[in-house]
């Protein structure tokens, strides 16, 4: 019996991924006159942001939700919107463009071929002179390996899976890591009337506004304005190594209305603050003896580089900017802040690891990986001629994985693709 029959296609171009940046490079290459097709794994448009918990807000004001050929022209442009209407901007604007996606369709392989490439999926092979990988910042869920060494009895979740606190069975929760989502999912859960503990890592706290303007209003100026007043520290040459392309975000959040997130008020709220996660003891979960200088090194983060940054684009371009206001001294410290925890003895049921996303670049056939699995690029044009990649964190600049920062991005990547032909 001869073996079924492989569904082959053809086009110039294959977008890797349906996100914020795959849809931006679909723009660009329809305005191009390129053809293409924009193949994403899942069953339904709305990229990473279907991940998100339920009562989640983009961390972004609504100024910066925008696309190529869609910007914001609504009335709150410094109010933040939901879930649900996030999901639902990327799918009008998918069928505002008129983006050629094949839903439900896993790339499994990329490989060199004479003419480009040729890309195995799990609904046939795909023949391409280009691709763009556009897979996102948010591809494998990442959790520490000593994870594996908890009883089974006690539920884990990544922030990728967690959606709110009746998933959950009864009992206190531990959250692992402060990031932007270890700090928003902590206070989903205190909302709830759940007992907390919180694994405190060395993301930054910032202010929700500062000098007038919400900050990432001024992260988007230094990122896109920087450069002409000599303040490169937010673009990619910038950065003093290129582990500085994963690090933390500043712990803000845009639920009511938008609002700082600060530990140290968490813990007045209840929260048992720990240090960093290290491993397991016999059962027991140790963190580092370290939650004082950990605290001040947080709130510290803020002022020692995006503060500073802002500040100094503010001169430089001569805004009008009221003055930065002072914080207010902080030493609250918990009276016991406990390096060592016992699960079963602190009624903890659920762990929850907000502990970040690992690159997952497996499908490729080709040596083009650096050290962290990040894609050996210029702006963007990869070493392999025809494969280019957008959407990443600091692919050009510290923007770059955000919406208003992947499609300045993808239009020069997809110039670039159509001066091959």
């Amino acid at each position: 019996m001869s073996a079924p029959a492989v569904s082959r296609h053809e086009t110039n171009t294959v977008v890797v991924g349906a996100g914020q940046a795959g849809l931006a490079t679909s723009y660009w290459l329809s305005q191009r006159g390129v053809e293409h097709r924009i193949l994403e794994q899942r069953p339904a448009l709305g990229g990473a942001w279907q991940d998100r918990w339920d009562s989640f807000y983009l961390n972004t004001p609504n100024f910066s939700v925008s696309l190529p050929g869609k910007a914001y022209d609504g009335p709150e442009p410094d109010g933040f919107i939901a879930r649900d209407a996030t999901i639902d901007f990327f799918r009008r604007y998918a069928r505002d463009i008129h983006a050629p996606v094949e839903l439900d369709t896993t790339v499994t392989r990329i490989a060199p071929a004479d003419a480009g490439f040729t890309l195995e999926t799990d609904r046939g092979t795909w023949a391409a002179r280009n691709v763009v990988l556009a897979s996102g910042a948010f591809q494998r869920p990442r959790t520490p390996p000593a994870a594996v060494g908890l009883s089974p009895e006690v539920l884990q979740l990544h922030s990728h899976d967690y959606r709110n606190p009746a998933q959950l069975p009864q009992g206190a929760v531990l959250v692992v890591g402060t990031g932007q989502s270890g700090g928003q999912i902590t206070e989903d859960l205190l909302d709830a009337g759940r007992a907390v503990h919180l694994s405190v890592s060395s993301c930054p706290e910032a202010p929700r506004r500062y000098r007038g303007q919400d900050i990432f209003h001024w992260i988007v100026e230094v990122n896109v304005h920087g450069p002409e007043y000599g303040i490169n520290a937010l673009q990619v040459d910038g950065l003093p190594s290129p582990a500085g392309r994963f690090m933390c975000n500043p712990l803000l959040s845009g639920n009511d209305g938008g609002h700082s997130v600060h530990l140290r008020e968490l813990g007045r709220r209840g929260v048992r603050l720990h240090g960093r996660f290290e491993g397991i003891d016999d059962g027991v979960l140790v963190f580092t003896d370290d939650l004082a200088e950990r605290l001040a090194l947080v709130e510290a983060g803020f002022g020692q580089r995006l503060g500073r940054l802002s500040d100094a684009y503010i001169k430089a371009a001569g805004i009008d900017a009221p003055a930065a206001d002072v914080p207010e001294e902080d030493h609250w410290l918990p009276a016991e802040p406990g390096a060592r925890l016992d699960l079963k003895a602190e009624g903890i049921t659920s762990i929850i690891w907000c502990t970040g996303y690992a690159l997952d670049f497996s499908m490729l056939d080709l040596p083009l990986l650096d050290e962290w699995n990040y894609p050996r690029h210029t702006k963007g044009v990869t070493e392999h001629p025809g494969l280019y990649a957008v959407g990443l964190p600091w692919l050009t600049r510290h923007i770059s994985a955000t919406l208003v920062g992947a499609g300045p991005d993808a239009e020069y990547v997809t110039g670039h693709l159509a001066a091959r032909r």
